[in-house]
Parts: C-alpha cells; structure tokens; sequence
C-alpha cells in the first residue's frame, strides 16, 4: 500500500503535468481560429465574455486606513506541501 505522503505527492505532480497538458491543448484550440470544434466524444465552444475585476490596489487610494481596516479579515487556510524525501535531510 501506498504512504498517504506519497501518494498525495504523486497526485499534486500528476494535477500539474496535467495542467500543463491542458495549456497545450487550449492554446492549440484557440490558435486555429475556429469558434467549434467537433470530436469524435466532444464538442468544444470557443466564445469570448467580459470580466469585471476589482483593483484592491486603487480602492485603498479612495479609502482612509481605518476603512481599509474595516474591511479586512483574516481568513485560516490550510496548506500541504509534499516535498522529496531527500529535500529534508539535514547535513
């Protein structure tokens, strides 16, 4: 059976040649220029959409620093980071 560690290890690198496959891919589907594309199992859309973002950067220009107090909070995350066995010999 595999370690837990290992295994998550081994997933994290997986997601990301995966991602980096599907970058490929996507850039490759936008390069022929075409809006459909049909599979022998799938069909693919290309369409285009607007995106509204908010620029926290030039909102504290507006705002005093008790306002921006005001609206921050602190938020607790989690985070896992396998690294290889080797990484963590200490010399």
């Amino acid at each position: 059976m595999t370690n837990i560690a290992d295994r998550f290890a081994f997933l994290k690198d997986e997601i990301k040649r995966l991602s980096d496959e599907m970058d490929k891919v996507r850039s490759e589907i936008l390069s022929t220029g075409l809006e459909r594309i049909e599979g022998e199992h799938a069909v693919v859309v290309v369409s285009l959409y607007e995106r509204t973002t908010f620029s926290s950067t030039k909102a504290k220009a507006f705002l005093t620093a008790d306002q921006i107090a005001a609206c921050e909070s602190v938020v607790l995350c989690e985070r896992i980071d396998p690294k290889p066995l080797l990484a963590d010999i200490r010399v």
